[in-house]
């Protein structure tokens, strides 16, 4: 009996690799579904050194076999990064409310300086007080009630101390912008945003216009956490490629 295909789902930042489970059950047996737990979260919270080198690595040795990658916002540029880095393996790309980076220098800048103001500040506050304090980040604050309560607990699994290095280390002033990139691209992409997520709403549609085989999906009655939200949507994105 033939083996059904790998696909590799990242999360964002704060969650872990469990966030997807609803995902995984709603995709049954179509995929063999690995969630890995990014460096600096949950099972990996500490792990050294958080770069994104070694994250390549830790994804390039999940599986000898080609695999479908997914990826939620940190977890959706990180992926990028991985599709460019091994594009004779990546046979699919999904991404879920995700950037491609920052373009411009001096923002750039910017948010690295705010992205470590925001680590010092994770590093003196309890697991359950920072999680509190992230539920109402802008982007999530309108999740549902449920969904608010599983991510709050999904965060739970991880320390201050790993949260505050994989933002030094991954955060969006860290790591490298794509824009420029994304035309290298061949493998087909399918870009995922809620409804009510309109930053990303507009980002997915001018990161397809960059992309040579790309489509953007906008779910109904979904925000930022489409993953969360509606796992039925991604599932099928993943099982319709």
């Amino acid at each position: 009996m033939k083996h059904a295909p790998v696909a590799v789902l990242l999360h964002g930042f704060t969650n872990s690799g469990a966030s997807w489970q609803p995902v995984v059950q709603a995709l049954g047996q179509r995929y063999r579904a690995i969630t890995p737990d990014i460096r600096g979260h949950a099972s990996n919270a500490a792990a050294w050194p958080i770069t994104l080198e070694a994250v390549i690595a830790d994804i390039t040795a999940l599986t000898r076999e080609d695999f479908t990658l997914t990826g939620y916002s940190q977890g959706g540029r990180i992926a990028l990064h991985v599709a460019l880095a091994l594009p004779q393996r990546v046979r699919r790309l999904v991404l879920i409310g995700a950037s491609p980076g920052i373009a411009d220098e001096a923002e750039r800048v910017a948010r690295r300086l705010a992205d470590e103001r925001l680590a010092e500040r994770i590093e003196r506050l309890t697991i359950e007080q920072f999680a509190r304090e992230w539920a109402q980040t802008p982007v999530l604050a309108d999740a549902p009630p449920s969904v608010a309560q599983a991510a709050y607990q999904d965060r739970l699994h991880s320390t201050p101390e790993g949260l505050a290095a994989a933002l030094r280390g991954l955060g969006t002033g860290a790591l490298p912008p794509l824009w420029e990139r994304l035309g290298e691209l061949m493998m087909p992409v399918t870009l995922l945003a809620g409804a009510r997520d309109t930053k990303f709403t507009t980002l997915a549609r001018d990161m397809a216009s960059l992309v040579p085989c790309a489509e953007v999906r906008i779910v109904p009655d979904s925000g930022h956490a489409v993953h969360l939200e509606r796992p039925d949507a991604v599932a099928q994105a993943l099982l319709e490629g």
